[in-house]
């Protein structure tokens, strides 16, 4: 298994789910992983993959080279054009950095030993599906699209800006990488036609398996509420204003998740499709409408990193109240964030699954989602949780008034979430499924499949 980025998203934790599972079931299995060393452990590959055979590409020295994507261990590239960071955006790289980056990984998989795996499971479309190719040419590769990929497309169909220069090569790259897998994972159907219509890859070589939750870790769990957040806020505060300062709370802050208001809870990247401004704008509003305090906590926002307006800046700019910045945490942190909170809030206009939501459903949180892509896929609206249009701050805002005014709603809705995502969403099955994917493509690409044994 591979994965140019180091572990900060959604993919690496289906990539560590999915190993675990396979470890587990009998399968001999390798993870080859970007890596950084910082001192919280965040980025860290070989903390993230505990317990599992992982082989870190380490790519820590690369921040400080002049560019970090020739770096002797180079950065990788990234889908997302964020002005500043050392992961520049994919389609402002040249061919002779792409060559760089493809024998750092070429050497690494080979390192690994991928010329003589059974099957090749690589997460994205990224430089190391050419290494692939040349280190292993003779290993099927099952391609893993978590979404990423296609919003990058996307955006050079529509135009790409000057800036990307290199866009149609990279579009062309991507193209061939997804036209050699033996199959495309799919973490939601409604990338199906997408795929063919930006790769090219006919349906019949798609495989859709969603994302999906650990049983044991997210479930319905008692809490000591206020202690949660008098921990987190006030005592080990570690939110951050865009200068990297922390944000500190006290004790009448507290008094916010002491109100007949339920605690609505935000986990992700600070990325531009998130609506972040949005809604903070809408929870600004809800909060006037509801006449009382309404707290708003906001997880995750990877140290440094930030997309458009920040949205400490949303706050300040419109004078948001009871709006609560918890940091970045550990994924085995969520369960006890989500126990703390009533609902899961997500105003992203191009989520393409939603892992977020699923974990929080199996823990009874019902969802105030966007009705696109895999959020509508997951939520059912009116009985599982509440679905608004992209970009609707009025029905956002209407959403989150609803739910506070009607708690015993929100507790029906969250128990029908947890049914559903245990009927669904539920790893154990969903591995079983890329395990016998992982069958079929070892059989068939090199007639020497041995069985998990």
């Amino acid at each position: 298994m591979g994965l140019q980025f180091f572990p900060r998203g959604g993919s690496a934790h289906v990539a560590r789910a999915i190993a675990g599972g396979a470890t587990a079931k009998g399968w001999a299995t390798t993870i080859v992983s970007g890596s950084v060393r910082a001192p919280d452990g965040h980025g860290d590959a070989a903390m993230f993959y505990d317990g599992l055979d992982a082989r870190p590409f380490d790519m820590t020295d690369a921040m400080a080279s002049p560019d970090p994507l020739l770096a002797a261990v180079p950065l990788h590239a990234s889908y997302e054009d964020r002005p500043g960071a050392a992961d520049r955006v994919f389609a402002s790289v040249d061919d002779r950095t792409f060559e760089h980056q493809v024998a750092a990984w070429s050497a690494a998989l080979a390192g690994a030993g991928a010329a003589t795996a059974d099957v090749l499971h690589l997460h994205h479309l990224t430089p190391l599906n050419e290494a692939a190719q040349r280190v292993a040419p003779d290993v099927p590769v099952i391609g893993h699209l978590h979404g990423t990929e296609l919003l990058l497309l996307e955006a050079i169909a529509r135009g790409a800006p000057v800036s990307w220069q290199f866009a149609d090569a990279w579009a062309e790259r991507m193209r061939g990488w997804a036209g050699r897998c033996a199959r495309l994972l799919l973490i939601s159907a409604s990338q199906v036609d997408r795929v063919e219509a930006l790769l090219g890859v006919p349906r019949e070589r798609t495989v859709v398996v969603p994302n999906g939750f650990e049983p044991e870790l997210f479930q319905p769990r008692p809490a000591d509420r206020l202690a949660h957040w008098r921990r987190f806020l006030v005592d080990e505060p570690r939110g951050q204003r865009p200068d990297g300062s922390v944000i500190s709370y006290t004790e009448s802050d507290l008094a916010a998740f002491g109100g007949p208001g339920p605690t609505l809870l935000y986990v992700g990247r600070f990325t531009e499709v998130k609506r972040l401004p949005l809604l903070i704008e809408a929870h600004h509003a809800a909060r006037a409408q509801y006449g009382a305090r309404l707290p708003l906590v906001v997880l995750g926002g990877y140290p440094g990193e930030w997309e458009g307006e920040h949205p400490v800046e949303t706050v300040e700019r419109i004078g948001a109240e009871d709006v609560f910045f918890a940091g970045w945490h550990g994924h085995d942190a969520l369960p006890e964030f989500l126990a703390a909170s009533d609902v899961i809030t997500l105003a992203s206009v191009r989520e393409q699954f939603g892992q977020v939501l699923v974990e929080a459903m199996a823990c009874g949180l019902p969802p105030v989602a966007v009705g696109a892509f895999g959020p509508a896929e997951i939520v059912d609206p009116g009985h599982t949780g509440w679905l608004v249009p992209p970009d609707d701050r009025a029905a956002l805002t209407a959403a989150m008034v609803e739910v506070a005014l009607d708690p015993a709603e929100g507790v029906r809705r969250g128990e029908a979430a947890r049914r559903a995502a245990l009927e669904r969403y539920s790893w154990p099955a969903l591995v079983d499924r890329v395990l016998a994917l992982y069958g079929t493509v070892a059989s068939d690409g090199r007639g020497r499949y041995r069985g998990a044994d």
